[in-house]
């Protein structure tokens, strides 16, 4: 009924006898008709509450348009992404209950912090069980999360601890993941939903754009829903899936309003970052993206075979790392710069060992670790002591995240640096070996961060090879 809008005369395309039929199809008339017939009103007693509604609305317009008027930016976007970090960083330190603890996880010895140092996956799945025992009113849920515990097993054990009222499979449709955790957002619970690959993120991406991310923005405050996503992420295992799994794209997410986007490279971050994913959502409503490389899922070495540096011991249930706070390695290398996240921190740091043992170049390691907000107050001081600045990003060369780390230094540097990126390419990611064409390396880091520092390393003395 009607036009699509005020430039958009009805009459013009349809005769008046055709509008008139159609209005006769009003639902709100259809269903007068019903009252009447049923008894429960008379036409001028509907009549009555018709008329009584049409005042109530033009008494509040009233009232509406003497309401002062939003006159300054700050006032625009004062509830679109709502932050308050002393509340948030206290909710994810907050103590968990340590018998409930001790029942979730099966015995006190079995307590995550107690075991072996771990790979990334069940770091997460720890973390995961102690948001679980924390929030009684999370949710998990997803494709084969529950009894099969995930594709690769993050969300193990947490449908036969919790039950499946808490961790259950959902249809094969991102749209339904989604839009149920924005119901669940709305009724005071806190959905975890998990996308299985980043690649079908996109197949929904405007239940997070259009619906969830702009709910506080438009009611100004009055509502929320908030959530963590996690998203198995990146490329991963030569290219096996092709670009239905394998996906570097990041120009949806970043394009978000008000979207915080995570993405730990190691298993003791992912637990601490998950932490303040909770507490943000908990607290401020907000809507996270946690970004998990799938890459990384399993790995236990850094350098060598069997040297398992790349497992972590579960760093507690108190433990958290707050929103923009990165990890450096080797603070006191000064000969270049590599700022990274994700995938991109093992090829730098296995890079980093190469260009010192084999040319004394000593190379600083910057894990951004969350990829919005940047924290780019943080990469321009470290960037100003090294003086040389290599940016891997294994996103995409259009809408990667090293656009916005070079603006940033751009803006924050006092002076100019050098500054060079190395990323994925304009593609979708191809089938097998052919992956590796297009996505960075640690072949590709070494060479460009020699590259960078040129004939500075001949003027270095020679030192003993570490291993």
């Amino acid at each position: 009924m009607l036009g699509h809008a005020g430039t958009d005369p009805e009459h013009v395309y349809h005769t008046f006898e055709e509008i008139e039929a159609t209005e006769s199809l009003d639902p709100l008339l259809e269903s007068a008709r019903i009252v009447m017939r049923l008894g429960l009103m008379t036409a001028e007693e509907i009549l009555e509450k018709y008329e009584a509604l049409r005042h109530r609305v033009t008494q509040a317009a009233e009232v509406v348009v003497t309401r002062p008027r939003l006159s300054s930016k700050e006032d625009v976007m004062g509830p679109l992404a709502p932050y308050h970090p002393e509340k948030v960083n206290a909710e994810a330190t907050r103590p968990i209950d340590t018998g409930k603890r001790v029942v979730a996880f099966g015995d006190e010895s079995k307590l995550p912090e107690k075991l072996e140092p771990r790979h990334l996956a069940v770091n997460i799945n720890s973390a995961m069980h102690d948001l679980m025992v924390k929030y009684p009113e999370m949710v998990v849920f997803g494709e084969d999360v529950g009894h099969r515990g995930g594709v690769y097993f993050v969300t193990n054990n947490l449908q036969k601890t919790f039950k499946a009222s808490r961790c259950f499979n959902t249809l094969l449709d991102e749209q339904t993941i989604l839009g149920l955790a924005q119901g669940m957002g709305y009724m005071g619970m806190l959905p975890f939903p998990e996308i299985q690959y980043l690649a079908y993120f996109h197949n929904a991406c405007d239940q997070i754009r259009g619906e969830a991310c702009s709910l506080q923005y438009f009611s100004n405050n009055q509502f929320k829903n908030p959530m963590v996503v996690r998203i198995a992420s990146l490329g991963y295992q030569k290219g096996f899936g092709g670009h239905f799994h394998n996906d570097n794209s990041f120009t949806a997410l970043r394009d978000i309003p008000g979207l915080v986007i995570a993405c730990p490279s190691r298993g003791d971050d992912a637990a601490g970052m998950i932490k303040t994913c909770a507490a943000l959502a908990r607290i401020d409503g907000r809507v996270v993206a946690f970004l998990e490389p799938i890459a990384l899922y399993m790995t236990k070495d850094l350098y060598a075979d069997g040297d398992g540096q790349w497992q972590f011991t579960y760093p507690g249930p108190q433990h958290a790392i707050p929103l923009g706070e990165v990890r450096i390695y080797e603070p006191d290398a000064s000969d270049i710069l590599i700022v990274t996240y994700g995938n991109g921190v093992l090829f730098s740091l296995r890079a980093a060992k190469r260009l010192r043992d084999e040319h004394n170049i000593e190379a600083r390691v910057l894990d951004m670790r969350w990829i919005a907000l940047i924290n780019h107050e943080a990469i321009a001081q470290h960037a100003e002591a090294c003086g040389r600045i290599l940016i891997v990003d294994e996103g995409r060369r259009s809408g990667g995240i090293s656009e916005a780390i070079t603006m940033g230094l751009v803006e924050h540097l006092e002076s100019p640096l050098p500054i060079k990126r190395i990323v994925g390419d304009d593609t979708y990611i191809p089938l097998g070996p052919a992956a590796n064409l297009v996505l960075p390396s640690e072949e590709d880091v070494f060479n460009m961060a020699l590259e960078m520092v040129g004939e500075h390393q001949s003027l270095k003395p020679h030192r003993t090879v570490r291993a």
